[in-house]
């Protein structure tokens, strides 16, 4: 019979944000697939969790997606963690878990922290509807993308890291507008989160007025009224 492969989720900050159904698979299966070993040991050990970790991760999963999905075919049941939040979700995991599918192994994702949905509901914007954009590219094609989004009328969520995060807005305002509702949030579940709704304009001000920004952002878009 073959195994099960478990998305669980793990805190994107908080690590009271661990589940006991998280915490309680990741110590049954016989192997924790993660991204970074050295990130994802400090969880473990946190969690007095034994079981061994394999990396996998952007630059090797397509390498490995044949021989776990093959090990998992003869009984095997391995976990599948990112650093933070779900797998899947602008993370390692859709390779594996269609492959898993193409031969039979049974898939189940666990519910847990992501950073997308806190940050929408706080944006104060329509959250009924909504586009997840994920990371844009980060040269090439980002213009293209803009063009895509131009007549979206649902509320756009995007993931950006601190370095581009202003370039980012200023790529909005040249879209869409500087009065353009939008909100981003950062540091979310940690001691320094940070939620800042306005403009566009305002949000670009609020920005450039610091003078360090660290964390990842999730940046929420009003869509086209």
């Amino acid at each position: 019979m073959a195994g099960k492969l478990f998305l669980v989720p793990t805190p994107i900050g908080n690590l009271d944000d661990m589940t006991f159904r998280a915490v309680k698979t990741l110590q049954e299966v016989s192997l924790i697939l993660c991204e970074d070993t050295r990130v994802s040991g400090k969880l473990m050990k946190h969690f007095e969790i034994k079981t061994p970790l394999k990396s996998f991760h952007q630059h090797n999963e397509h390498k490995l997606v044949e021989e776990m999905t093959r090990q998992l075919a003869t009984g095997q049941s391995f976990a599948m963690i990112s650093d933070a939040g779900s797998p899947g979700i602008s993370d390692p995991g859709f390779l594996l878990v269609r492959e898993c599918l193409t031969q039979g192994v049974d898939i189940e994702s666990l519910p847990g922290a992501t950073a997308l949905i806190p940050a929408l509901v706080n944006s104060g914007l329509p959250c009924d509807r909504f586009v997840f954009e994920g990371f844009l590219p980060q040269k090439k094609g980002r213009n293209k993308r803009m063009e895509a989004l131009l007549e979206e009328t649902k509320t756009m969520v995007f993931y950006e890291s601190p370095y581009r995060v202003v370039k980012t807005f200023k790529l909005f305002k040249e879209f869409f507008g500087g009065d353009r509702k939008a909100s981003f949030s950062r540091e979310i579940t940690k001691l320094h989160e940070e939620t800042y709704r306005g403009t566009v304009d305002e949000v670009i001000a609020h920005l450039e007025a610091k003078p360090a920004i660290k964390g990842e952002f999730v940046l929420i878009l009003e869509g086209k009224q």
